[in-house]
């Protein structure tokens, strides 16, 4: 085989040893934890944004923007959750290229996965501690998931992920709401056996171990756009494609019947600037059929400091290194304008 081993990972129990999740944090966590679960059982009638970079990148940024958003989020408390989206891991279509900080938490240096691991918790650590928002993370790696269990809100499963059974089992086994986006395909069977799977017990393997699940009655839709065999990009966050997708939820039986509305990616055709125009629509789909605000629980926005993107070598503070973002005052806007239409 050709495979070098380069270095033994920690045990979980390692990391969480060395950066803990103080008291005061777990409980400050805690309380998103319920305010956001509430959104997905219904019990609550706020709007949840799930907002923030591409990837997170740079320490120092990403906490930075997420102090912004917490003050933002005291503005809009009545009407919105504000979730600031922390994803550590980049999803590559090539394999080549940024994976993410769990990957290489300098990205102008080599790969060390241990010390992003270190790096990622670190992050997560400082956020939550300077806004107490808590946060949203990609679950790319299943076995990655432990490392950050205690400070995440809320798991998203991607495109390219949600058909495989190791990250449909592992869901199960969340007690934070669960997003499975559709495939790049956009088949939205695909996505609900996703969701269902998520909400099943199950008996699996699972780093080292056989475990057992109870299920997670939080797993969800997330709509995100797909790509033809042609390679165009075509939406599903119309009114006519949200109708459809809680008419299949009612035949599923499945519990708590809910979608998220990515409005990049495929929603917006990769053009970040056309994420407030997609927003808004599906707002105004929910004011044309209020059945839909009960479903659509809330809207999945790439947002960071400055707009656009860069190379990783141009070093700009604050500017992805990898999809483009709307900037900080088109996503304060936003974020308001979103809150008046609630």
């Amino acid at each position: 085989m050709s495979f070098v081993y380069k270095q033994r990972l920690p045990e979980v129990g390692a990391i969480l040893e060395q950066l803990p999740l103080s008291p005061a944090l777990a409980a400050a966590k805690a309380v998103r934890d319920r305010a956001i679960a509430d959104i997905f059982t219904g019990k609550s009638d706020k709007f949840l944004l799930i907002i923030g970079p591409c990837s997170a990148d740079n320490e120092d940024a990403v906490c930075e923007y997420v102090a912004r958003l917490a003050k933002l989020q005291h503005k809009v408390k009545d009407r919105l959750v504000l979730l600031p989206r922390i994803y550590t891991n980049k999803p590559r279509t090539t394999g080549v290229g940024y994976k993410g900080m769990a990957h290489q938490p300098d990205p102008n240096d080599e790969p060390n996965i241990v010390e992003g691991l270190l790096a990622i918790r670190r992050m997560h650590l400082r956020a939550l501690a300077e806004s107490g928002l808590g946060a949203a993370d990609e679950m790319l790696y299943p076995f990655n998931y432990p490392y950050l269990a205690d400070v995440l809100n809320y798991v998203a499963i991607g495109a390219r992920s949600v058909e495989n059974q190791e990250h449909r089992l592992t869901v199960s086994g969340l007690d934070v709401p669960s997003g499975m986006k559709n495939p790049t395909s956009g088949d939205l069977t695909v996505m609900l056996n996703s969701v269902k799977a998520g909400q099943a017990p199950h008996v699996f393997s699972y780093n080292g171990w056989e475990v057992e699940t109870t299920g997670n009655p939080l797993t969800h839709a997330i709509l995100r756009g797909a790509v033809t065999p042609f390679g165009h990009m075509v939406p599903n966050y119309h009114y006519e494609n949200i109708i459809h997708l809680r008419e299949l939820y009612r035949k599923s039986g499945l519990v708590n019947p809910s979608v998220m509305v990515d409005v990049s990616h495929a929603n917006s055709n990769k053009l970040f600037a056309e994420q407030p125009r997609v927003a808004i629509e599906v707002m105004n789909s929910m004011t044309f059929a209020p059945e839909l605000k009960g479903f659509v629980r809330g809207l999945m926005i790439e947002s960071y400091l400055v707009e656009g993107n860069q190379d990783p070598s141009e070093s700009v503070y604050g500017k992805s290194i990898t999809d483009a973002c709307l900037g900080w005052d088109a996503s304060d806007a936003l974020v308001q304008k979103i809150a008046e239409m609630c």
